[in-house]
């Protein structure tokens, strides 16, 4: 399998309806806004749905698709038994992992791994070596630190325009503690949504990044698939089934690996409106794919 041969640019349009994208947890799980009030949703948090579509498309696969397991899995969505990345590192690499052959292997078996790249930094399982004279230990195997960088960035998505937040407060209907005669504090609480938004978020896939980690074409296109059902089995009680949707993909496909334009130049020629409709402008020979949501 060839690594990724043209350099790949993309955008992904989507609609927020009364729900909560991305909750701030230092500001109260508020959706997060910039200092001009734009709607915010990090990379983390949509680089998180893009492994969850991944993971679930390789369990219907019956797990057996091999070089397309996912590393970073969430507890509440894990597919196998290991109880943290290191135990999952353990559990696929044995011996080899903090060997010369850690990021290779780990390429080969993890797509994310081989997408977005990551940081093996685990403590050693060795015990403490002896005391020095001052106290302090000796040095010896601190554990493993391996960075793998890859080829694929995605952007943290930005509201189109301002974006409008309703809080409500809201009251349990049961005492979690006593003897449910008296309502405590506990029993309030504070829900917040965002009433409408258009959002965009964009990225890139570099071949030259890809020749490290072997992200290949066939990554891409199945990364390519799963946009148009980010949301899809994503619901949750700040976002019902249904209040998040991808309207448009837009797919820019370079002729080679260094990109006739610029990702910056790129981007640029995609011009969102608040309803969700767009625009693009002219590029010369790079014509891109527009592809509806699910």
């Amino acid at each position: 399998m060839t690594t990724l041969q043209n350099k790949i640019d993309f955008a992904v349009i989507l609609r927020v309806k009364n729900a909560n994208p991305n909750g701030d947890p230092l500001n109260g799980n508020r959706p997060r806004t910039d200092y001009s009030n734009f709607g915010e949703m990090t990379d983390v948090s949509i680089k998180r749905k893009i492994r969850d579509r991944l993971l679930e498309r390789w369990v219907a696969n019956g797990k057996n698709d091999d070089g397309n397991m996912i590393f970073v899995q969430s507890d509440d969505r894990k597919a196998d038994e290991a109880k943290s990345l290191r135990g999952r590192a353990e559990a696929v690499l044995g011996n080899k992992l903090g060997s010369d052959e850690t990021a290779k292997i780990a390429c080969e078996k993890w797509i994310d791994v081989r997408a977005f790249g990551q940081l093996f930094a685990l403590k050693s399982n060795k015990k403490a070596g002896k005391k020095k004279e001052d106290g302090s230990d000796e040095e010896g195997d601190t554990g493993v630190s391996i960075g793998i960088r890859g080829p694929v960035t995605v952007q943290s998505a930005f509201s189109v325009e301002p974006i409008d937040i309703t809080s409500t407060q809201i009251t349990k209907s049961v005492s979690g503690e006593g003897d449910g005669t008296k309502r405590g504090s506990d029993t309030m609480g504070m829900k917040h949504r965002v009433d409408h938004g258009v959002y965009v978020f964009k990225g890139s896939m570099n071949p030259q990044l890809a020749e490290r980690t072997g992200f290949s074409d066939t990554d891409a296109e199945t990364i390519k698939q799963i946009f148009p059902k980010l949301f899809e089995n994503d619901e949750s009680a700040a976002r019902p089934a249904g209040s998040m949707e991808v309207l448009k993909v837009i797919w820019w496909k370079h002729n080679c690996k260094s990109g006739q334009y610029s990702s910056a130049r790129a981007h640029r020629s995609l011009t969102v409106k608040p309803d969700g409709s767009y625009s693009l402008s002219n590029l010369e020979d790079l014509t891109p794919e527009e592809i509806d949501g699910f």
